[in-house]
């Protein structure tokens, strides 16, 4: 009863909703959960034949595990998502999971890098090993144009214009956006292209994407995340970072700096302006931080 269901859901997120591989991984997972619990808990009942009772059962069950109510809210999401598809397609004919709700959430403002941070780590990056090159220029763009960690890994040679100082990335939806790229980002890009990209023989399927690996291969998230764990490490610098940082960083200095918050969402490609007014929460933490350290009458 369910596994066909789940199987035609995630034709539906890859072809109508254009959702990335670990995306739709995810939404299959909360389902799947769901569907075990049915399982074992409603005498294996189908997703046609829940009710927004079975449903709240669902949630309580999460809540019992001590599942954090971020997780509690993300696979609320993914059953939402997976019933909204079954009213799409004429499956049921109201829809259950309308009146689920999740956990409130407090809104968590990202961790972010200072200047000095930024370039205290950059300079970290050892130039005279074989990848030192490679990294130099993948983080400089990073924090250069906000790019997401898929995007980076994602990024072939055609994409670059160099002459013009844009990007053309693709991002999540495979919704594409054009974001510029800074001078030294360029400039490390064209050393790691022309100093050891040039002499790399990259692996069939691969010769187009702009960071390989040592085998010839485009590089994977967690080989960007390992390497700016180890960077930060280098560095001294003791927050914990992940390729994300660089782009909340990035969003964030241009704010501080008093860039117009709707180039800042197009720069992001975030789809609605409330995701990117974050970071306007943000600023004003600082900007409370500079008045309570600075004026004579804190």
């Amino acid at each position: 009863m369910w596994s066909p269901l789940i199987r035609q859901f995630r034709h539906y997120l890859k072809l109508e909703r254009s959702l990335s591989e670990n995306s739709i991984e995810a939404y299959t997972r909360d389902v799947e959960k769901l569907s075990a619990f049915a399982e074992r808990e409603f005498a294996g009942k189908g997703p046609l034949e829940l009710e927004l009772e079975h449903l709240r059962r669902f949630v309580n069950a999460l809540a019992a595990l001590e599942i954090s109510a971020y997780s509690q809210a993300r696979i609320i999401s993914g059953i939402k998502a997976f019933y909204r598809f079954l009213m799409y397609e004429d499956r049921i004919k109201e829809d259950p999971a309308q009146l689920l709700e999740a956990p409130k959430l407090g809104r968590k403002l990202p961790d972010t890098l200072s200047y000095t941070e930024i370039e205290q780590l950059l300079e970290a990056i050892p130039l005279g090993e074989s990848e030192g090159h490679r990294n130099r220029a993948m983080l400089e763009m990073l924090y250069s144009s906000g790019l997401r960690v898929t995007e980076l890994v994602e990024l072939k040679k055609g994409q670059i214009f160099s002459d013009v100082g844009f990007l053309r990335v693709v991002g999540k939806g495979n919704k594409e956006r054009l974001v510029p790229i800074g001078r030294d980002a360029l400039r490390y890009l064209k050393i790691y292209e022309e100093e050891v990209r040039v002499h790399q023989t990259p692996a069939r399927g691969h010769e187009e994407y702009v960071f390989l690996n040592r085998r010839g291969q485009k590089l994977t998230r967690v080989m960007v995340f390992l390497i700016i764990k180890k960077t930060a490490e280098q560095a001294g610098i003791k927050k914990n970072i992940s390729p994300h940082t660089f782009r909340h960083s990035f969003a964030t200095h241009l704010i501080e700096g008093g860039a117009d918050l709707r180039a800042v969402q197009e720069m992001l490609g975030h789809e609605s302006i409330t995701t990117t007014e974050i970071y306007t929460h943000l600023d004003r933490d600082y900007l409370r931080q500079v008045l309570t350290e600075f004026h004579p009458r804190k």
